[in-house]
């Protein structure tokens, strides 16, 4: 069902997720809202996972409301609008890089032209290497490309710098920043909180399946010398 079109890239009102007796989301409220990147932070099992695919449209929510662009995001309309990199991502490895972005590109009604694509994600001159002959961080430039290469308003991140070298994840951020300055919104979920501060507009903390709270890399900072002190004593007094 696609309901109203909207400028808000993705809302959650209310919404709720049980798995069995585990309450995942217990009445989430968060919005993503046009130009911005939202960092959304919480421990392992807090409900960042859940809410990621409930927003993609991989799942249902209990009860509460998800919406993309105002659209159901299980809806192809919505979904279309969306682009997303996930931490556990496979794609065949005898693929190369110019075939797997062509192949994604296939899916979407508008998507960018190849060598902006390319340029983008820092691709140039590895365009017909073979995905498993890439370098980890040369591997994660390709499935970067795969998110931004339908030509998204709305980018989902998990976790995008997981087990990349400096240097490799300095280079993400730059494409991120370039994302962003484009007027599109990112979704980011990051363990490394240096990560969240040098890349978020707007933060988000959730802890149990609630966001207990949300501001500014520097509103949540707070007093804390840094961004993890803060987060560390957000989820002790929660």
């Amino acid at each position: 069902m696609l309901w109203g079109m909207s400028n808000i890239p993705a809302q959650f009102t209310g919404v709720r997720k049980n798995y069995g007796t585990v309450e995942a989301l217990r009445g989430l409220d968060l919005t993503i809202r046009p130009g911005e990147l939202l960092s959304l932070l919480g421990a392992n099992g807090a409900g960042k996972t859940t809410a990621v695919r409930a927003l993609l449209g991989l799942i249902k929510p209990g009860s509460g409301r998800v919406e993309v662009f105002g659209g159901d995001p299980r809806d192809a309309r919505s979904r279309t609008r969306l682009g997303a990199m996930l931490q556990v991502a496979r794609v065949p490895e005898t693929l190369r890089v110019r075939e797997h972005i062509h192949l994604f590109s296939s899916y979407y009604p508008d998507p960018l032209p190849m060598p902006e694509v390319i340029a983008a994600a820092g691709l140039v001159g590895l365009e017909r290497r073979k995905f498993g002959e890439l370098s980890g961080g040369q591997q994660k430039r390709v499935l970067f490309a795969l998110a931004i290469c339908g030509n998204p308003d709305l980018m989902i991140l998990d976790e995008p710098t997981v087990g990349l070298d400096v240097e490799a994840r300095r280079a993400l951020w730059k494409q991120i920043r370039a994302f962003v300055a484009g007027g599109r919104s990112v979704l980011l979920t990051t363990h490394y909180l240096a990560e969240a501060e040098a890349l978020a507009d707007r933060v988000a903390v959730i802890h149990r399946g609630v966001v207990v709270k949300e501001g500014s890399p520097r509103d949540i900072k707070g007093d804390s010398a840094t961004l993890e002190d803060a987060f560390i004593d957000l989820l002790e007094a929660s």
